[in-house]
């Protein structure tokens, strides 16, 4: 039988084998070392995670005691004397062999002190099952609840009969609060408060021993949530005002207007604002963020600050700019928006940007993230402390859309990678009239992000404290490990999809129950009177300053008489556009032969004293042959191209399946040397030292995500030559979602231009109806517009740039 550390942290009742065990180790002449206590799992684990990664790590006694484990040897005969741990019981004393007759420790606390740490370990695991997260009380009840703690949690333990007894606890076990020793039932009492409150907390499928003993002190603390600040309190208070007075005011203003409001999920608000707020202060500088139609408005006008005139002109029937008549315009809970403002809490300038998304939702994810890296790379932001991405999804599309899953996994890939996205879930339990025991088939919607081992706090989106504290926790946690984590707000959709939808068609019950509640500003207005932390007076002046500003923005949209297309761009090209440059302007192109055959010599020629295999040898040598020849291929004069814009300082970058080499083995841009494993050689990252950057890149076998992240980091610069290639052209409809919501329209829906190329091969080969047509037709019809007869280059150039 093999023992491991996981089967032991599974076991739910102590073995007969470890009770033998701690007997016979008391017994022994080495029973002044209780590293294997109830006490020391924490230890153990650090122990057997260090050897697993490499039996150097550990001790030599360490490693002989788990090769004896590992080889199915008994527990006693496989132990040597690890290093002294000096763990104690509660008073401060080790612990001593019971007066039984055989002079074995009592088996009774021995027991106690493994059920104690089983129990302690269950509540981490699986105290979220238990964990009072719904606002309506329908799919947790008290009696589900309590049915759950039972069957997860504490079925399987017996405790001691006296609850008061004390036991001393692992340093690492936050629940003491510092106290030497606690009781059973305040022990009991701690962990329902930090795992089975209005938190629920996912973590221990992370793998990492740091990760876990952050999110342990984050939450585990006694009164961490509890604690606070007045000054934090009114903060909340007054931006729930806000949202919830945002959207009382568009009701009565536009009844039979579409907003898809936030009511039921007004959290939302004050918990980004913390996020930024806490980022900020720790030197973030630009934040952009991706969200669908649900709360879009309220977040633009909250969290952006977006002027309100301009939000609600789009309310009214105002016309498109003349000379912006390209513009098509969209629906106003797609536009984006980027705004240059002083964060009010830190006093530090801050960006914020909402890219400008199709209803196809979750498709603007990879897009966000695609942007951020973009704006990394512009801003020489190496390690992800400066520029951010926020992504903001919707709890059935979370688990229904694949994209999700994509840029998830791109997360921690080397040329993709952002070190870490804020996930936030409104997680209002229903898809549009779909309930979610139709919608996904895991407990919870948020399992696709444990693809990147990310930590997911679900939350109570009526406990707008535990909100706050959570983004709080979860804005540190991304700061400092650089990875994906994802807070699920658990609230309610207070009318239908719409505001002209029926809800009580397919929900009857459910909206009964939102019916009755209380908006989530209203019942923490009444808990903070109750505190005495505001009064009626500072409750009015937030109001009233709320209701001045809603008035005076709808005043001033009133005077508007043109949208302007600059107003509503995401990602705006600073200084690219200017009153003395024509933009239907054609630069001269082309190299001087020089620079060609610069670069030509470079992809003939194999590295010095770098062994590549032969018939890559060959493949230069025939590169050689036909440059002496005049003669070019597709693949050199592809190289030829990227070199020469490198000479002249732009950027490229080429990313898709299999690019580096290229699908028919005709591009090789990097070079793998035959002997050393990954050592690699980049051509035409030497040719040009002091020019533009190169950055070719095998992706993830993803076409949705891949072209959606290549589109975001086209949108910021239009110095920078994107491409994505398809392994085969036949393939880019696995991502059309982009090319006809983003490539096709992004300029006549949101004024957005990109300079994105796609290379699709394709050809009539043999190789099957799989492998023989990008079917150029449908993007010659994505491109069709009324007739025009022009004769300019320019203008022709501007009016069918698909080709």
């Amino acid at each position: 039988m093999s023992y491991t550390l996981i089967a032991r942290l599974k076991l739910l009742k102590p073995s007969l084998t470890q009770l033998t065990y701690f007997n016979s180790y008391y017994n022994s002449s080495i029973n002044n070392e209780s590293f294997m206590s109830g006490t020391s799992t924490s230890y153990l684990e650090d122990m057997h995670r260090l050897w697993n990664e490499d039996p150097k790590q550990v001790h030599a006694s360490w490693d002989v005691y788990f090769r004896g484990l590992e080889s199915g040897r008994p527990v006693g005969s496989a132990y040597v004397s690890p290093p002294p741990m000096s763990v104690t019981v509660a008073g401060g004393k080790r612990p001593v062999p019971s007066a039984s007759v055989d002079g074995a420790l009592d088996e009774n606390t021995i027991r106690e002190y493994l059920e104690l740490q089983s129990i302690i370990q269950s509540f981490r695991i699986r105290g979220h099952l238990a964990a009072t997260l719904d606002p309506l009380n329908i799919v947790r009840g008290e009696h589900i609840k309590a049915d759950r703690m039972q069957k997860h949690v504490l079925r399987h333990y017996k405790l001691p009969k006296d609850m008061n007894k004390k036991y001393m606890l692992h340093n690492t076990d936050y629940i003491s609060g510092g106290e030497k020793s606690l009781s059973v039932a305040e022990i009991l009492k701690r962990l329902e408060t930090a795992y089975c409150g209005n938190v629920g907390v996912e973590y221990m499928h992370i793998g990492n021993q740091e990760k876990y003993e952050f999110i342990r002190h984050k939450f585990e603390t006694p009164g961490v949530i509890q604690s606070i600040a007045p000054y934090e309190k009114r903060l909340i208070l007054k931006r729930l005002i806000r949202a919830h007075g945002f959207e009382n005011f568009l009701a009565a203003k536009y009844p039979s207007e579409k907003r898809f409001g936030l009511e039921g999920g007004e959290a939302l608000i004050p918990a980004v604002k913390t996020m930024i707020d806490t980022a900020s202060a720790l030197g973030v500088d630009i934040f952009n963020i991706g969200i669908a139609h649900r709360g879009r408005l309220n977040l633009l006008a909250n969290v952006v600050r977006k002027p309100l005139q301009d939000l609600f002109a789009q309310f009214l029937a105002v016309s498109v700019e003349v000379q912006d008549q390209g513009f098509r315009g969209d629906v106003k809970y797609h536009l984006g928006t980027y705004m240059e403002r002083i964060n009010s809490e830190t006093k530090r300038p801050i960006v914020v940007c909402v890219a400008a998304n199709p209803s196809h939702l979750e498709s603007i994810n990879p897009v966000v993230v695609g942007k951020t890296f973009a704006e990394r790379m512009v801003i020489g932001d190496t390690d992800g402390n400066k520029v951010w991405s926020i992504l903001i999804h919707g709890d059935a599309a979370t688990s229904g859309q694949g994209v999700v899953y994509e840029t998830f996994h791109l997360s921690e890939l080397p040329c993709f990678t952002n070190y870490g996205s804020i996930h936030i879930i409104i997680n209002n339990q229903i898809g549009f009239t779909t309930d979610p025991r139709v919608a996904r088939s895991s407990e919870y919607c948020t399992e696709v992000a444990k693809v990147s081992s990310a930590p997911v706090f679900h939350v109570n989106g009526d406990d707008v404290e535990a909100v706050c504290y959570v983004m709080k926790v979860a804005t540190e946690y991304k700061h400092k490990f650089k990875s994906d984590v994802v807070v699920d707000i658990v609230c309610y959709r207070k009318y239908g999809h719409n505001e002209g939808d029926q809800p009580m068609f397919t929900q009857p019950y459910m909206y009964k129950v939102i019916n009755k509640l209380k908006p989530v500003s209203e019942m923490y207005k009444e808990e903070l009177l109750k505190q005495r932390v505001v009064n009626e007076e500072d409750v009015q002046r937030m109001e009233k300053y709320t209701s001045d500003w809603l008035q005076d923005g709808l005043e001033k949209a009133k005077t508007v008489t043109v949208v302007k297309t600059r107003d509503w761009l995401d990602s705006p090209w600073k200084k690219f556009f200017t009153a003395d440059k024509d933009p239907l302007a054609v630069p001269t192109t082309g190299a001087s032969k020089d620079v060609l055959l610069k670069i030509a010599e470079a992809m003939s020629t194999p590295p010095p004293a770098f062994e590549l295999h032969p018939s890559l040898v060959r493949v230069l040598k025939g590169r050689k042959e036909m440059i002496s020849t005049n003669g070019l291929d597709w693949a050199l004069a592809e190289a030829l191209a990227i070199g020469s814009l490198l000479e002249e300082g732009y950027n490229v970058r080429l990313t898709g399946q299999d690019v580096e080499r290229g699908t028919f083995s005709h591009r090789h841009h990097i070079y793998h040397h035959q002997s050393i494993d990954q050592t690699t050689y980049t051509p035409l990252h030497l040719v040009f030292p002091g020019g533009g950057k190169y950055t070719v890149c095998n992706s993830s076998l993803s076409e949705f995500g891949v072209l959606g992240f290549e589109l975001g980091y086209s949108m910021v610069s239009p110095y920078n030559l994107v491409m994505w290639e398809a392994q085969f052209g036949d393939f880019s409809n696995s991502c059309q979602i982009i090319i006809d919501q983003f490539l096709a329209s992004g300029e006549a829906k949101w004024g957005r231009q990109t300079g994105l190329v796609t290379l699709l091969p394709h050809g009539m080969e043999g190789q099957g109806p799989e492998h023989s047509s990008a079917r150029p037709e449908r993007y010659l019809q994505l491109c069709a517009e009324p007739e025009t007869h022009t004769e300019e280059m320019p203008q022709q150039l501007y009016q069918a740039n698909w080709f």
